[in-house]
């Protein structure tokens, strides 16, 4: 929602700190979106060396 501005003022910063609770549980579409976030500096710093850990996790969570 807040990543697109569907419904909501649209929020990169908002974005990643949903992005980051999915992700911290696990979920592999929230690895993914927040590796995303962190390649292209949307709402966190950019930062490749976290964008790639985000997008590892998103593909070992992914195939479990």
């Amino acid at each position: 929602m807040y990543a697109d501005g569907r419904g909501v003022t649209q929020d990169d910063f908002r974005a990643a700190a949903w992005f980051r609770m999915a992700a911290d549980e696990g979920y592999a579409g929230g690895q993914n979106s927040l590796g995303w976030m962190y390649a292209n500096g949307r709402g966190v710093e950019r930062d490749d060396v976290e964008a790639v850990a985000w997008y590892r996790c998103g593909c070992e969570a992914d195939e479990r």
